[in-house]
């Protein structure tokens, strides 16, 4: 009896085993522990990422006032650009380095190369000229070091299975959008600190609302450097959930699956997601950027009130991304990833379209000087100071110096009507509701399409084309908004959206993930 029980247990694990087998998934429990850990690092190497980018983007335009009056609103479009144009060339270089190297290494340097970034920002005031100069080296010295967003997706993408991935990536999403809000909630809450701060004479560093911020950010990298090296290991698996033994598993892997699968990727779709991922990072970019300029203009906000203000709408719009991520993971699955990406654009435009200045009340004009509560006069000494300036030709109650309304440089003032705060708000909601939907649905497309061959440089290129359009973005936006203004900058802005809609429609059918394409896996288990 006894040996009748034991032969019907061994044949129930047998049965067991065999089932694993089938479903091919060889995975030990202290594997799967160890490889989420590691995930959850890569999760947090992602929301430093984008906090280093947030935690200043609405304290740049006042700061870049304040140490170098020479810069104006088209510098401004430059110094946003430069984190991006870092990130682009650094991108492929982390990612190729990935693909032959244990990623512990691209991940340590460019986490150190961010935090000496940050370090560095922190003394743009110091010099005495040229600051500006400075402060764009130091942004785009932290955009380089931002390139390991494409070691920390491309890592993801292969430490998950095919079922697992479209919630990691949405994971991996909604860590970058609490980023975002943390950044500019850090930033609001170190305004308290005000501009002038403490001074720290013996290390020329002044401690101020913009200078803490960074010093902040540069605190987290040290933290996560430490994290990386105690906690990150090396996994791999294929679309099956199967481990593979990769070059730079450094012995972690099992050795059971070769990494060189067979099939050939869809470069059409792999083309294609990237100019449809230029395009979401391209808008929301112009979105970024002209949000505290924008606010300036046509509410006659104050520097600190822009940051300060700003900051609150962006982090609610934050919180609004994060609550996004986590519906769309099982949204997902029931109308499946090439449909929701339909959707968040088609939502993004709609945002776009109520921006559009639409009624007849002019914003307040800043005009170049006042003599006498008069005639407004413009001498050619005064054009280097063109935001010398007071609202509505009246000085303002608290008798501030600083110049607020839409200046009168921007001839557009004049006749183009204002936006009202309705309406920017309500495009800020839904641009917050469709920039994550698109963010995290081509990303995993992508990765889909990829497949279980090694994805650094494929998502390298990915982050390269996302921060192209980083640097395209704000350099259009502060050049079509200071130029032409903000009916012509969002009506292009429109037109872009349209046409990614008709290139998704092209290419909709092609979307599909590399196992699915190759007849491994039914296209409903994706």
């Amino acid at each position: 009896m006894g040996a009748s029980r034991r032969g019907s247990d061994n044949d129930f694990f047998l049965s067991l085993a065999f089932c694993f087998k089938t479903r091919d998934v060889v995975e030990t429990q202290e594997h799967y522990k160890s490889r989420w850990r590691s995930i959850w690092i890569m999760y947090l190497t992602m929301f430093l990422s984008s906090v280093g980018f947030s935690i200043v983007i609405m304290s740049v335009w006042p700061y870049l006032q304040k140490i170098d009056p020479t810069a104006d609103a088209s510098f401004l479009g430059w110094i946003i650009a430069s984190y991006s144009i870092g990130q682009m060339v650094a991108s492929p270089l982390f990612g190729l380095w990935s693909n032959y190297r244990p990623r512990r290494e691209p991940l340590v340097i460019s986490t150190a190369i961010s935090v000496a970034a940050n370090c560095l920002y922190a003394y743009v005031h110091v010099p005495h000229s040229h600051n500006k100069y400075y402060m764009l080296t130091a942004r785009a010295l932290v955009g380089f070091g931002a390139g390991n967003v494409a070691v920390v997706r491309s890592y993801i993408a292969g430490a998950t299975s095919l079922t697992e991935r479209t919630s990691a990536m949405a994971n991996t999403s909604a860590c970058q959008a609490v980023g975002f809000i943390l950044g500019p909630v850090f930033q609001t809450c170190f305004t308290l600190i005000g501009e002038e701060g403490v001074t720290w004479k013996f290390l020329c560093l002044q401690l101020n609302m913009y200078t803490t911020p960074v010093l902040f950010g540069a605190v987290l990298g040290v933290i996560n450097i430490i994290l990386i090296f105690a906690i990150f290991r090396e996994h791999r698996v294929d679309d099956l959930g199967r481990q593979y033994k990769s070059i730079n598993s450094d012995g972690e892997g099992s050795d059971v699956l070769d990494q060189n699968a067979e099939g050939s990727i869809d470069h059409v779709a792999v083309v294609a997601l990237n100019i449809l991922f230029f395009v979401i990072l391209f808008v929301f970019a112009v979105f970024e950027t002209i949000a505290t300029p924008l606010t300036m203009d046509m509410y006659s906000w104050t520097r600190k009130e822009a940051v300060f203000y700003n900051g609150i709408i962006l982090s609610v719009i934050g919180i609004e991304s994060v609550i996004v991520f986590m519906v769309v993971k099982t949204l997902s699955k029931k109308t499946g990833e090439r449909a929701i990406l339909h959707a968040g654009l088609l939502t993004v435009l709609v945002g776009f379209f109520i921006l559009l200045p639409w009624g007849k009340k002019l914003p307040n004009i800043q005009w170049q000087e006042i003599k006498n509560s008069s005639i407004p006069r413009t001498a050619p000494s005064e054009m280097l100071a063109p935001f010398w300036s007071l609202p509505e030709l009246q000085l303002p109650s608290n008798h501030t110096a600083e110049p607020v309304g839409c200046p009168v440089t921007q001839s557009w003032c004049l006749n183009t009507p204002m936006i009202y705060l309705a309406q920017y708000i309500s495009s800020d909601v839904l641009i917050g509701l469709g920039y994550p939907v698109c963010n995290v649905m081509s990303y995993t497309l992508y990765s889909k399409v990829l497949g279980p061959k090694p994805q650094g440089v494929y998502m390298g290129w990915l982050t390269a084309s996302g921060s192209g359009a980083r640097i395209l973005g704000p350099v259009f936006v502060s050049q079509i908004y200071t130029h032409l203004g903000p009916r012509w900058a969002f009506s292009l802005i429109c037109g872009v959206v349209v046409v990614s809609l008709l290139l998704l429609e092209i290419v909709y059918k092609r979307l599909i993930a590399f196992s699915v394409r190759y007849g491994r896996m039914q296209e409903e288990n994706c």
